[in-house]
């Protein structure tokens, strides 16, 4: 499910477009792989980041259209971020995705990992035909900030030091990475300055940081339903967000639970009344208003009436997940 009728219907054409070219992209010869990759696609999604690169390219490029190379990036960033979730889910041993079987348990973890391996790879082969060199180097690296992201977040696993810093620089990595150097590409793409890039990078970097504390709340507050996963899972998987973190630092008990990491039967339940019974959501919701802040700030600095009235409307998309 997209977010665009709430916002800009002038390009929800383009994303249901963009929702048919992700399928035809994934057309590999071996089947099994194809219907990995299909499944995946077919439990859909937000779409967020294709949203804002559109948004940006509809509000940055001379003619005022969306050039084929903005199409593109769109798609580009979106496969890139599915191929992410594969390896994500893998890691986590998440069983469901967007309320759907997750590719391996849908086929196996073999599977899985190609897919993962055949979607980064695709995205690749498709960023290289650009044929824009700033393009490539920027997307490129958010891929080995992915890989970075994994690393960084297995070292904190169930670890209850872990500082707010390490929490947001794990962010960067594993989210926000991505949306601030799309919001840069198709600023690149549309022949802006280097400090308008900049600008757009910085939006994206702190909208990007709003987005996963938001997400982070959300598993504590949330529902399967609402979320197409069990609630609790960043804290079954050891993965402590900014929630846990500033819980940490009030109540003491938590500490326990996380020693043991959460493996009594009423652990994990008793985790989250913990933290909802504390100011850790309030904190959190308070800092991810900050990252909006900072991201509007940006946004202020950019001569472009048109960006910042479609991009502030993402911005009150973000916060309003929480309602």
């Amino acid at each position: 499910m997209t977010i665009v009728p709430k916002i800009l219907p002038n390009i929800q054409q383009d994303l249901l477009i963009l929702e048919t070219n992700l399928k035809q992209m994934i057309n590999p010869k071996n089947p099994i792989l194809y219907a990995a990759a299909e499944h995946l696609f077919h439990a859909g999604g937000k779409r967020i980041r294709p949203t804002i690169i559109l948004l940006i390219a509809l509000s940055t490029s001379k003619e005022i259209r969306l050039l084929p190379e903005h199409k593109r990036l769109a798609e580009i960033t979106e496969i890139i971020h599915t191929a992410s979730l594969v390896h994500d889910d893998v890691i986590d041993e998440c069983e469901t995705r967007r309320g759907v079987d997750t590719v391996h348990s849908a086929f196996s973890t073999k599977i899985a990992v190609l897919a993962g391996d055949f979607l980064f790879a695709q995205s690749s082969w498709y960023l290289a035909n650009l044929n824009n060199l700033e393009v490539v180097k920027i997307i490129s690296k958010v891929i080995t900030d992915f890989a970075e992201g994994e690393v960084r977040q297995g070292l904190t696993c169930f670890d209850e030091t872990i500082s707010m810093d390490n929490y947001i620089e794990k962010s960067f990595y594993k989210t926000a990475s991505l949306i601030a150097s799309s919001c840069k590409a198709a600023a690149i793409l549309s022949g802006t300055n280097s400090m308008i890039q900049q600008h757009f990078y910085i939006y994206g970097k702190h909208l990007g940081l709003a987005f996963q504390i938001v997400d982070d709340i959300l598993d504590i507050i949330g529902s399967e339903v609402t979320l197409g996963k069990p609630a609790g899972s960043d804290l079954k998987n050891g993965n402590l967000t900014a929630p846990l973190i500033f819980t940490l630092q009030e109540n003491l008990s938590l500490h326990q639970l996380i020693k043991r990491e959460f493996q009594q039967k009423n652990d994990i339940s008793q985790a989250i009344k913990i933290i909802k019974n504390n100011t850790g959501i309030q904190k959190s919701y308070d800092l991810a208003q900050e990252h909006i802040q900072a991201s509007i700030q940006a946004l202020s600095k950019i001569d472009n009436q048109l960006a910042k009235n479609n991009l502030f409307h993402i911005n009150n998309y973000i916060i309003s997940r929480l309602y």
